[in-house]
């Protein structure tokens, strides 16, 4: 497969004329209001281009071959439109986790944080890759957790000067940097990490064993991989119009350019040469104390667990995501809000749709978990 060409320098100059200072700015919808206009419409005329009329049963292989091969740009725009929106709307960890009975949202998102930190055996001292790293919230919060040191890797220019910012805010400078870069063709040399994550960001890559494969060679002899994957389940059908419309909403919405089924990710880490240590569908678990991953989403206010989670969980439901819907709408009338917010947020909508529906249907899983070990006796 071959691979987009990086080029910083380009990545650098759009940054700053799309996002200018906003990296600074507190909130995700300050932060949303403070885009050039000219830049934001390029963004999402670049991004919307693989989607827009474009509907689910058309969908070929040439339309999935052409979002495979621009991966990278795909990505990075998506996040340059839809970082602010997430981080106004879920947090500073962008990934889904599950609930325990009276447990609160963000104090569940960090314990899925820790869970992944303790199935890997992070500890104090090692020298961790994070792939995918978004803003940076997993990263902090597995390094107060197991004192491990961090280095955040990532392809959006914008999101790396917000977890910098974050870090520097927090005091975790001296233990968590950031680096830009492809994970598809990772700037650092063989063997270099005692262990590498990914919470819900491989799910970017144009092939699964592609960037299994980049991990394992950036990992020391021994050196071990965990990973919560966004997969397809075994009921998935691809020639079911209801599944494939599913799946289409979630890749649009969350800026995906390939989903694949679990057996492929399983058959991706085997042949990337892992020993795989364990392998769990976490969202299948049968618990009866725990909630559903996807409930925030899905507007059923009777598992909220606290005063706080009110107001968090308000914005996420379908009331919440229709009254942001108005509100960008406004400010893009009146020129506040730069064109394409608006879009943005209404493909975000759709896709949290899709989410709880391939949730509650268990055609779809966020939090696959794989736990791989490069042997010992493998050097790249």
């Amino acid at each position: 497969m071959a691979l987009e060409k990086e080029d910083h320098a380009r990545d650098a100059e759009f940054n700053k004329a799309m996002h200018g200072k906003s990296s600074q700015a507190q909130g995700g919808m300050r932060a949303m209001l403070q885009k050039d206009k000219a830049a934001q419409q390029a963004a999402v005329d670049e991004y919307f281009k693989h989607w827009d009329n474009k509907a689910a049963q058309e969908e070929t292989d040439e339309t999935r071959k052409a979002r495979r091969d621009e991966y990278a740009t795909l990505t990075r725009h998506y996040y340059n439109l839809a970082t602010d929106l997430y981080e106004y709307g879920w947090g500073q960890s962008f990934h889904f986790c599950r609930f325990a009975y009276g447990e609160s949202f963000y104090r569940a998102i960090a314990r899925h944080e820790h869970y992944l930190a303790h199935m890997m055996g992070l500890r104090d001292g090692m020298r961790v890759l994070d792939v995918g790293c978004g803003v940076g919230g997993p990263a902090r919060e597995i390094i107060k957790f197991s004192g491990a040191n961090v280095m955040g890797m990532n392809n959006n220019d914008y999101q790396i000067e917000r977890a910098t910012r974050y870090a520097q805010k927090e005091g975790l400078s001296h233990k968590l940097k950031f680096t830009k870069g492809d994970f598809m063709q990772m700037p650092f040399p063989d063997n270099s990490f005692d262990a590498v994550y990914a919470i819900e960001a491989t799910v970017h890559a144009p092939s699964l064993e592609g960037i299994y494969s980049e991990i394992f060679r950036v990992l020391k002899p021994g050196g071990v991989f965990g990973v919560y994957e966004w997969l397809m389940t075994d009921n998935y059908d691809n020639d079911n119009p209801h599944h494939r419309e599913i799946r289409l909403g979630i890749e649009q919405g969350d800026g995906i350019s390939n989903m694949e089924k679990i057996d492929v990710a399983l058959d991706a880490m085997k042949a990337a040469g892992y020993e795989l240590e364990h392998h769990e569908d976490l969202a299948d678990r049968e618990e009866e104390d725990y909630s559903p991953w996807y409930w925030p989403l899905s507007g059923e206010l009777k598992y909220i667990a606290s005063l706080g989670d009110v107001f968090t969980i308000m914005r996420m439901t379908k009331i919440g995501r229709g009254l942001v819907h108005k509100f960008v709408g406004g400010l893009e009338t009146i020129g506040i809000a730069p064109r394409g917010t608006q879009k943005t947020a209404d493909s975000l909508a759709v896709a949290a749709d899709c989410l709880v529906t391939g949730g509650r249907e268990k055609l779809f899983t966020p939090m696959y978990l794989m736990v791989g070990r490069k042997p010992a006796n493998v050097s790249s």
